[in-house]
């Protein structure tokens, strides 16, 4: 069964799996992809920021995240990128009305953390911390600058439960998500 569905777009919170699941989208169709997350962390570190420090630029000063976001909405507006993954991207395609597989992360807080924790190389309470103080900053500025909080389903085409499955299942989920699209 092919694909025809040629876009798509990979939301989730920090910890969630969705640079593991480009990874593998990009892999297993040949495609070519833009981390959001990526852009950000790539930002915060030009200006020699954490990324905390740089989530509380952003909530002081809009024009820097919609900068960061009209950067998105390029990609997703493209004919050439395929794979989308930030936060919001999934909210930009569906505002933009594009048509494309919209998929949502969902995964526990303990678990999100525990991911951080072992790719930051940091104490779980801390990496719990860090996201805690990131959702929370991040939630507000998107529900200020926008209305929108970015893990509302409506526009969500599928949410996977990414909780207690491993990499590869959910990678063959979406898989089988753009093949029935």
């Amino acid at each position: 069964m092919g694909v025809s569905m040629s876009k798509v777009t990979v939301s989730g919170h920090p910890g969630s799996g969705t640079s593991t699941l480009v990874d593998g989208l990009t892999q297993h169709f040949g495609w070519n992809s833009i981390n959001g997350g990526e852009i950000f962390r790539r930002e915060a570190e030009n200006r020699s920021l954490t990324l905390a420090e740089f989530g509380v630029l952003c909530t002081k000063d809009e024009s820097v995240d919609r900068e960061l976001d009209k950067t998105l909405q390029q990609y997703i507006a493209d004919n050439e990128t395929n794979i989308i993954e930030s936060r919001l991207a999934g909210w930009w395609a569906f505002k933009m009305k594009t048509k494309c597989v919209r998929i949502w992360l969902s995964v526990s807080e303990a678990t999100r953390a525990d991911r951080v924790s072992k790719r930051e190389d940091i104490a779980l309470d801390i990496a719990q911390e860090n996201n805690a103080a990131r959702l929370l900053l991040d939630n507000e500025r998107y529900q200020n600058m926008y209305g929108i909080l970015p893990d509302d389903p409506t526009p969500y085409t599928h949410i996977i439960d990414a909780t207690n499955i491993s990499a590869q299942e959910v990678l063959e989920q979406a898989i089988m998500i753009m093949e029935e699209f």
